[in-house]
C-alpha cells in the first residue's frame, strides 16, 4: 500500500515547468510573442503525450486489469505524470489565454477525473488510463500539425508540412475519437451501470467520469468535423481556381 500511495507529482511538476521555460526562452526564443506561448505549450504536450501512452500501456497491462480494480503503483505513477502536465498547461492557459474557457474547462475536468481516481477512490485507473491512451495516441501528430500551423503564414516549409499532415492527422483523430473512444466509453458505462463497482467507486464518481468523457468526446467530434469541412472548402476552392 505504501508503494502505491507514493506520489511523484512534485518531481513531474518541476520537470514540465522546466521544459516549458526551456521552450519559451530557448527553443522558441526567435518566434514571435504571439506564437511562442502556444509553441511552448505544444512542447510540454509532446513531452507528455507519447511517453504517457507508453507508460499507460505498460500500466494497464499489469496484474490489476478491470474497471473496478485497485490502482497499482505503475498506474498511479502515470496518473501523477499526467496530473503534472495538465496542471502546468492549465497554468499556461490561465496566464496567456484566460478567455479560452474551452481548454481551461477541458483541463479542469480532466484533472478532476485523474485526481479522484488517484487520491479519492484509488480504483479505476485501468479505465482512466485506457481513455488516456486513446486521447494521447494522436498527440505527436497533433502537436506537429499545430506547430506547423503556427508558422505557416511566414515559413514555406511549415505551410507545406501543415498541408501534408492535415489529412492523415484528421483521419487518425476521427478514428480514435469518433469510433474507438465511444466504443470504450460504452463498455465502461455498461460495467459501472451494472453496479459492479459501487462498493469501491461511489456512484457520483463514476457518473461524473462518464459525463466528463462523453462531453470531451462530443466536443472532439465537433472540432474534427469542423476541420474536415474547412479542409474540404480549402481544397475545393483551390481546385476551382485552377480550373477557372
Amino acid at each position: 500500500m505504501e508503494e502505491t500511495q507514493k506520489s511523484y507529482l512534485p518531481v513531474f511538476l518541476f520537470m514540465f515547468a522546466a521544459i516549458y521555460i526551456l521552450a519559451r526562452f530557448v527553443v522558441f526564443r526567435t518566434w514571435s510573442p504571439k506564437t511562442r506561448p502556444e509553441a511552448s505549450s505544444c512542447l510540454i504536450s509532446l513531452a507528455h503525450g507519447t511517453p504517457a501512452v507508453v507508460l499507460a500501456v505498460g500500466a494497464v497491462l499489469s496484474e490489476n486489469i478491470g474497471f473496478a480494480s485497485p490502482n497499482t503503483a505503475a498506474q498511479n505513477l502515470v496518473l501523477d505524470y499526467s496530473i503534472a502536465y495538465f496542471l502546468t498547461d492549465l497554468l499556461h492557459y490561465l496566464v496567456f489565454f484566460p478567455s479560452d474557457v474551452l481548454f481551461i474547462g477541458h483541463h479542469l475536468a480532466t484533472l478532476f477525473v485523474f485526481l479522484t481516481c488517484r487520491h479519492v477512490v484509488s480504483h479505476g485507473a485501468f479505465a482512466v488510463l485506457s481513455l488516456l491512451i486513446l486521447a494521447e495516441l494522436t498527440s505527436s501528430c497533433q502537436n506537429a500539425w499545430t506547430l506547423a500551423g503556427a508558422r505557416r503564414s511566414d515559413v514555406v516549409f511549415a505551410a507545406k508540412l501543415h498541408r501534408l499532415l492535415s489529412p492523415p492527422f484528421y483521419a487518425l483523430y476521427s478514428l480514435v475519437r469518433g469510433f474507438a473512444g465511444p466504443y470504450f466509453l460504452y463498455q465502461m458505462a455498461a460495467f459501472y451501470l451494472s453496479g459492479a463497482a459501487d462498493t469501491v467507486i461511489p456512484r457520483w464518481v463514476w457518473v461524473s467520469w462518464i459525463v466528463v468523457v462523453f462531453t470531451a468526446i462530443s466536443v472532439s467530434i465537433l472540432w474534427i468535423t469542423n476541420l474536415w469541412v474547412e479542409l474540404y472548402r480549402e481544397r475545393t476552392g483551390k481546385l476551382e481556381k485552377k480550373t477557372s
